[in-house]
């Protein structure tokens, strides 16, 4: 069982950066392929970024590329993502996640279907940029 506590969410103005943390709890955490989503408000959850089990591989959405950067230390049983010139459209809850089987599977999750799939979800952390 892994159980996973988003932090670092908050209040920030257009252009500025923000760094989230992802703490799993569970030895298992390290042996699997995990990812950051994003709920805007009144919009479907969407992909944002995933990093292989080892850290070797990672894979964007397009509206990230260049701005966001996903990273892990299995030590330490985290996972981060950040965030750099953030856009008012960046505006979410972010959710991390574990347990889809390639980072493709992440790229192209969407819809209930694919969140059901999801092993472990985290609780959630709002971001919120300012223009």
């Amino acid at each position: 069982q892994v159980q996973l506590v988003e932090s670092g969410g908050g209040l920030v103005q257009a252009g500025g950066s923000l760094r989230l943390s992802c703490a799993a709890s569970g030895r298992t955490f390290s042996s699997y392929h995990s990812g950051w989503f994003r709920q805007p408000p009144g919009k479907e959850r969407e992909f944002v970024a995933a990093v292989s089990w080892n850290g070797d591989n990672t894979r964007y959405a397009d509206s990230v590329k260049g701005r966001f950067t996903i990273s892990r230390d299995n030590a330490k049983n985290t996972m981060d993502l950040q965030m750099n010139s953030l856009k008012p459209e960046d505006t979410a809850v972010y959710y991390c996640a574990a347990g889809l089987d390639s980072l493709e599977e992440y790229y192209y999750c969407s819809g209930y279907g694919c969140y059901e799939r999801v092993d472990y979800w985290g609780q959630g952390t709002q971001v919120t940029v300012s223009s």
